[in-house]
């Protein structure tokens, strides 16, 4: 029976894929809402590019259900309802970004003006530039312009700002936020945590072909108990650190040590009864990042 609410951007249900014995997707249910950014992350081998892949139609799950707006996905890519940023999507080398975008806008019934996608995706000075000599970080705004083009309501990025240098990943956010605020959904994977952390509403973490986390960064961090204490503490060793009381594991570099907590009170006047020297104490929350590796750790644990 598929559990997709009517109305959902993205209904996945019972998603399976496997590739003989590898279990590349192994059971996913999500269910996206209409306007929802959502950050799929996960380690290599977590069945991210799988799922991505069933979702815009370019593989087949061996069992389960894809809708995009109650579409098959390869019908709402035909219909320009999903539109995609690919990593890897080749450009034609001699045609020009003008030319290219044109293309792709002449397949769907209902695009953007070309000047519009342009615009929006930062590349409005490359329209006369041949794809060819793009830099890296060029191309991947032309990706954006692409997927732009057929003005689709939802909206998947596969490592968006690969390539990119600071700037110009802060430029391609900006524009993101300018789409997302029209109420448009977007589903982005990546491997820099910081921008889940800052542009996602949810955040879906994937490990060995399932789901292991799905909430709000503020709940994927909640999964991970405890805290980080920082300190500068002279003459502490790494063995004596980790025997403190609520400790899960330290480390020290140049004089100042790092205590992975499951309890920071207690660690913390263990930490000065026996170190009453310690100086310059931080107490901080659990970040995505160690949310991340504590949760993708399990899979080999």
């Amino acid at each position: 029976m598929n559990a997709t609410p009517p109305g959902a951007a993205v209904g996945i249900d019972g998603l399976r894929k496997h590739f003989g014995d590898v279990r590349a997707v192994d059971g996913i249910d999500l269910v996206i809402a209409p306007g929802e950014v959502v950050a799929l992350l996960g380690p290599n081998g977590a069945g991210k590019s799988t799922t991505v892949d069933m979702l815009l139609g370019l593989s087949k799950p061996d069992s389960g259900s894809v809708t995009v707006f109650g579409q098959a996905p390869r019908d709402a890519v035909r219909s320009g309802t999903i539109g995609a940023m690919l990593q890897d999507g080749a450009l034609l080398p001699d045609a020009t970004v003008g030319e290219t975008i044109a293309l792709v806008a002449a397949l769907y019934a209902k695009p953007l003006p070309v000047a519009k996608a342009l615009d929006r995706a930062g590349v409005a000075d490359l329209v006369g530039r041949r794809c060819g000599k793009l830099s890296g970080g060029q191309r991947q705004r032309v990706r954006f312009a692409l997927a732009l083009v057929s003005d689709p309501d939802v909206l998947v990025l596969d490592e968006p700002t690969v390539a990119m240098d600071v700037e110009t990943r802060r430029q391609f956010w900006r524009a993101m936020r300018e789409y997302t605020s029209t109420g448009r959904t977007v589903l982005f994977a990546t491997h820099y945590l910081e921008e889940a952390e800052e542009f996602a509403d949810r955040v879906v973490l994937m490990r060995a072909g399932k789901v292991a986390a799905d909430g709000s960064v503020a709940q994927i961090r909640a999964t991970v108990s405890g805290r980080t204490i920082t300190a500068v503490v002279p003459g502490a060793e790494v063995g004596a650190l980790r025997v403190l009381p609520g400790v899960r594991d330290a480390e020290v570099r140049a004089g100042r040590i790092t205590l992975a907590c499951v309890d920071s009170d207690a660690a913390l006047r263990a930490l000065l009864t026996q170190f009453p020297l310690a100086s310059d104490i931080e107490i901080t929350a659990v970040g995505l990042e160690d949310a991340f590796l504590a949760l993708t750790a399990q899979e080999s644990a």
